[in-house]
């Protein structure tokens, strides 16, 4: 059986109405002449939204080593806990993360994913707990997040009906390498002009309720209006000046830490037990450690390295570099 190593990914790309072609400066190759909104970048999902994904599969497929042009979940069966260590499988028996870039050329729609509850009564819809990472925002780019104090269910729904509802949202300036956390029913929308990395439990389920007049498009009030968490999202979070790592979000999924390293410094990938994510928001490095010969990660790049490795690998920066270290119970 082929030995743990480094995974690397090819992209999955999805156009959307809202979306742009930053996404070059990461390394996409993007098809001419179209909108990409979204790069996923690590996703093992049996099923996908409609409205998402398109309603089929996502599978990540392998772009490196023996297992290249084989599947994350086919990795996942073939390794089990060499490359999960103590992290457990998705309901589906997949990989338990979904990790993406999203170009906002244009506003998203405001949304919010299933709450616990109503995702408990509903099989078909899954928890979305997500955060992003600001890596490029135009002048004046807003984030949208959680409801502002007073407003009840009954001024949303008034509010939606009357295509004010954008007033009731928390709206905060887009900083790049901030870090927002946006747990599953929280309600929130991207704002135009900016460009985020995201890291989110596996799952596109979403529920729209304003989508800036753009037609075409479905909402779905009545399951939104049963999920909102009424209230504000997690304050955004940042490394302090002179700080080198720092954990900017810890949830009940996973935990992301922003790594700044130097040329020819190292910063160490695995932190528990379990597997590690590493993107690469900034310059570039290299992997040092077991089977990690040659592995290369330059900007844009996501590695999954699993939990049989993760302990005694580290990232090497080759130029100024940083990083987004996604662990579980680290």
């Amino acid at each position: 059986m082929t030995a743990p190593y480094p995974l690397i990914f090819e992209p999955i790309l999805l156009e959307k109405v809202w979306g742009g072609r930053r996404l070059e400066r990461y390394g996409k190759a993007l098809p001419p002449g179209t909108a990409i909104g979204e790069s996923w970048e690590l996703a093992d999902l049996s099923a996908t939204s409609s409205g998402g994904a398109g309603g089929g599969s996502a599978h990540s497929v392998i772009a490196n080593g023996e297992l290249r042009g084989r599947t994350l979940r086919e990795a996942v069966g073939l390794w089990g806990r060499a490359l999960l260590g103590g992290l457990s499988p998705a309901a589906d028996g997949g990989f338990p993360l979904l990790v993406k870039y999203l170009d906002a050329r244009e506003n998203l729609s405001v949304q919010v994913h299933p709450s616990r509850d109503y995702a408990a009564a509903h099989r078909d819809c899954h928890l979305k707990t997500e955060c992003w990472y600001i890596l490029d925002a135009e002048p004046g780019s807003l984030i949208y997040k959680g409801i502002r104090a007073g407003v009840t269910p009954e001024d949303f729904r008034r509010h939606i009906a009357d295509g004010t509802v954008v007033g009731d949202l928390i709206a905060v300036p887009a900083v790049p390498g901030e870090c927002h956390n946006l747990p599953s029913g929280t309600c929130h929308a991207l704002g135009a002009g900016v460009l985020v990395a995201e890291v989110q439990t596996p799952s596109d389920t979403t529920f729209r309720v304003f989508d800036w007049g753009r037609t075409g498009r479905a909402l779905h009030i009545g399951p939104a209006l049963a999920c909102i968490d009424y209230g504000p999202a997690p304050a955004a979070t940042t490394l302090a000046p002179r700080q080198r790592a720092a954990r900017l979000v810890k949830t009940e999924y996973f935990d992301v830490d922003a790594c700044e390293i130097p040329v020819g410094d190292s910063e160490p990938v695995g932190l528990g037990p379990s597997c590690s994510v590493l993107m690469v928001v900034g310059g570039a490095g290299e992997l040092v450690g077991p089977g990690a010969e040659g592995v290369a990660l330059k900007l844009g790049t996501t590695a999954l390295i699993p939990a049989a490795i993760a302990a005694r690998m580290s990232f090497k920066a080759s130029e100024p570099a940083r990083l987004l270290r996604v662990t579980f119970g680290g």
